[in-house]
């Protein structure tokens, strides 16, 4: 597969661990879990988040961290009603289209959307369009693209690398940037119990819950804004 896309973007430096799965050499940190990434994209995010079932026209996700685009596979396989879905996607280190296919070739089960997927990735789009949600990747450090972004969101995916090793996507100045992006009722989910990140949450204005976690993790997080709009927040 050709890859041309995204030029000016810096892409990550990567090992394979058992061929398939990506890990990330600057974090040293895999990108997705060694227990079953897509059964964990559903468990953390999708099921975190209350998802599909809260599926409307025009319900927006936003995620930090996309990664191999899983969490965006695994939204479009969830999205099978009426309604059309936004994805805002903030990545610092766009993989390239073939490290992608590589390493989607662990779940099969996406290959009625992962197709499409790549031929876009592939040809440098960072607006993805399909037949019932259109995505943004936006490209750069989130501490400077997400305070710009002028959108909300229904979902929040925080889905970054462990706050150990990645620790500037966890910032409380990013966790409040979340917040302030998130529409009222909104909610997130994140495979994290790491307490500095759940008080970070909690004091941008989320109710924080922490629950059980995928595979061998004992513990996720998740949580939700008031249905009231609130001081600090976009309007």
């Amino acid at each position: 597969m050709a890859d041309a896309n995204h030029p000016a973007a810096n892409h990550p430096d990567l090992d394979w661990r058992d061929d398939v799965i990506p890990v990330s050499r600057q974090f040293d940190d895999p990108y997705f879990s060694l227990g079953g990434g897509l059964e964990e994209t559903r468990h953390v995010f999708l099921a975190g988040n209350r998802l599909p079932d809260r599926f409307c026209d025009g319900f927006h996700i936003a995620e930090l961290g996309f990664g191999t685009g899983l969490n965006l596979l695994a939204t479009l396989l969830a999205h099978t009603g009426p309604g059309h879905l936004h994805f805002t996607s903030f990545e610092a280190f766009p993989l390239p289209a073939d490290d992608i296919a590589r390493a989607l070739q662990a779940f099969p089960e996406t290959a009625p959307v992962a197709g499409a997927f790549l031929r876009q990735w592939a040809n440098g789009a960072t607006t993805l369009r399909f037949a019932n949600l259109t995505a943004e990747i936006l490209i750069g450090d989130a501490r400077e693209t997400l305070p710009r972004w002028t959108g909300r969101a229904d979902a929040w995916f925080l889905d970054g690398f462990s706050p150990a090793k990645n620790p500037e996507l966890w910032s409380p100045d990013l966790m409040h940037q979340v917040a302030r992006h998130t529409a009222p009722g909104g909610t997130f989910a994140t495979y994290t119990a790491a307490g500095h990140v759940r008080q970070s949450l909690a004091e941008a204005g989320f109710t924080v819950t922490r629950r059980p976690g995928f595979g061998r993790k004992r513990h996720m997080t998740t949580g939700q804004m008031p249905d009231q709009a609130t001081p600090g927040r976009l309007p």
